[in-house]
């Protein structure tokens, strides 16, 4: 177990700087959809409701601020968020990184797929990728945007596992 005894490291701080980087990482989000004018991918909405889950998750832990058991309960929740919204961006790179040739064709939007097709094809649809989530639209730092949200799922699930693993 971890002790961390430092005031600003207290669970409570914690799971308040982990709601605040999915706040900042959904904004973001958003500035990039309504400033840059950048349409989300099918890819790329799952990844902002892993993003919103994690941190619905750190808030409600920040706000109910519970003992060693709840503080658990609730950032393993928040770091199964994490991996799950890892996972769609280490997909979503995966396709990035596929040659031409071997880019899946595009297919219809999320809304058309959630519309007429039953939830279970329209995932499977989704995660077998399309041509618009292998398209590279801007970068940052030489990164993509679902690499830049793989490194904020992975800073977000280290917060979690500080709260996992610390001793109350």
């Amino acid at each position: 177990m971890l002790t961390l005894r430092h005031p600003l490291l207290s669970p409570r701080l914690l799971n308040l700087a982990g709601f605040l980087a999915c706040v900042g990482a959904m904004a973001a989000a958003l500035w990039l959809q309504y400033v840059v004018d950048l349409d989300p991918c099918p890819l790329c909405t799952f990844q902002r409701l892993g993003m919103i889950a994690a941190g619905a998750f750190f808030l409600l832990a920040f706000l109910h601020n519970p003992g060693a058991t709840g503080q658990r309960i609730y950032n393993a929740l928040a770091g199964l968020s994490a991996i799950g919204g890892g996972g769609v961006a280490l997909r979503h790179i995966w396709l990035q990184s596929l040659p031409e040739d071997e880019v899946p064709a595009c297919g219809p939007g999320l809304d058309y797929m959630l519309d007429v097709f039953p939830l279970r094809d329209a995932l499977r649809m989704v995660f077998s990728g399309s041509g618009e989530c292998a398209e590279i639209d801007w970068t940052f730092l030489g990164m993509t945007i679902p690499q830049l949200a793989l490194l904020s799922f992975a800073g977000l699930l280290l917060i979690a596992l500080v709260q996992l693993l610390r001793r109350y």
